[in-house]
């Protein structure tokens, strides 16, 4: 705003002239200024407006991706602590497993310790059983339910061409050393009918074969093959001609013949005996010497002789006894003793021959 006194010819005095005029430019120009400068920071607070929203939005995009990422991470560590309640889980299932694993292991050991005895067991039985069919002297050969050879003892050779390859080979293929050829069809027979079969049958050689065929049982009584047994005769035939032969001259002897074991019991008497005593060979054999004829041979002396030569290996000649017997009178007798030689089922046995001289001068 001006103000100007008017000093014009024909206007009073003391007038003033107040002009607007540069003042309304100022006005326009410093609204158009304001308008500039406001235009700027509208500008500038339009722009900082969408800095400022864009800010928020990213920050709640990062907030929001920080909460998503928050329950990522708890649900992983939720995850985590579950998978570790597990692993310890598992630990512990493996700890037990361990220390199940140990007692089954001790088991096993004492399982196995008791198996390696009993295999050394089977072993002594098995050897025992090979030496006591070695021993025996009896061929035997055992066949499985196909009929082929599962063992055999040494003295089956005597009687078959085997050898120890031949094991597991048919018994049809394995020659006999016999005109006997129906022993397979023998053994199938036994196999179906479980019935035994007896026969003797005579080698090349001569010798002479008891031959049984039997079912082989197990301990379960299962029928698992035969057993075929081969037993020479031809020593027992001799030793039974042999036992005849003797019997033979003992009883043809005269005199009263006693043969006695090592407890003093009749193991046999002759014919002269049982008729000079009036006994019996029931009544006789397996009985102590002392017991005959109810108790007639119990003599003090003769005890006493008799027991010296079980104990000392020692004989008498013509040993002297005077004794009443009940039934036959007084006898008087001499009696002579000694030791056969040992061997058989009988060692120590005595012979007494008693000599009646009842009468005699």
């Amino acid at each position: 705003m001006t103000v100007r006194p008017l000093t014009q010819p024909g206007i009073p005095a003391n007038l003033f002239l107040v002009v607007f005029e540069e003042q309304l430019k100022l006005l326009r120009a410093k609204k158009r200024r304001k308008a500039a400068v406001g235009g700027e920071e509208e500008t500038r607070f339009a722009v900082l407006e969408q800095e400022l929203q864009a800010t928020k939005e990213y920050l709640q995009t990062t907030v929001e991706e920080l909460e998503a990422s928050n329950e990522e991470l708890k649900s992983t560590n939720e995850e985590l602590q579950s998978t570790n309640e597990e692993l310890q889980s598992t630990n512990e299932e493996l700890e037990t497993a361990k220390e199940e694993l140990q007692s089954t292991n001790e088991e096993l050991i004492t399982v196995n310790s008791e198996l390696q005895n009993k295999l050394e067991e089977l072993i002594e039985v098995n050897n025992d059983i090979n030496n006591l069919l070695a021993s025996t002297n009896i061929g035997t050969v055992f066949l499985d339910q196909e009929l082929r050879i599962k063992r055999f003892t040494p003295a089956a050779t005597g009687l078959f061409n085997l050898i120890p390859s031949d094991i597991g080979r048919s018994i049809r293929d394995i020659t006999m050393k016999s005109s006997y050829d129906r022993l397979w069809e023998d053994a199938e027979e036994v196999l179906h009918t479980l019935q035994v079969k007896e026969m003797n049958l005579e080698s090349e050689g001569g010798q002479v074969f008891s031959v049984r065929l039997l079912p082989y049982r197990t301990r379960e009584n299962i029928i698992d093959g035969v057993v075929l047994t081969f037993v020479d005769l031809s020593e027992i035939r001799l030793l039974t001609l042999a036992k005849l032969f003797a019997e033979s001259i003992v009883d043809a002897v005269r005199e009263p013949l006693l043969v006695l074991d090592g407890d003093l019991q009749v193991v046999s008497a002759n014919q002269a005996f049982y008729r000079n005593f009036q006994v019996t060979r029931a009544a006789t054999e397996k009985r102590p010497i002392y017991e005959l004829g109810g108790a007639q041979w119990d003599i003090p002396e003769l005890r006493k002789i008799l027991e010296e030569i079980v104990s000392q290996n020692t004989e008498f000649t013509d040993f002297k006894v005077e004794h009443d017997f009940p039934g036959i009178g007084s006898k008087i007798m001499l009696l002579n003793a000694r030791r056969l030689p040992a061997g058989g089922e009988r060692p120590n046995l005595i012979l007494l021959a008693i000599e009646d001289v009842t009468g005699r001068g």
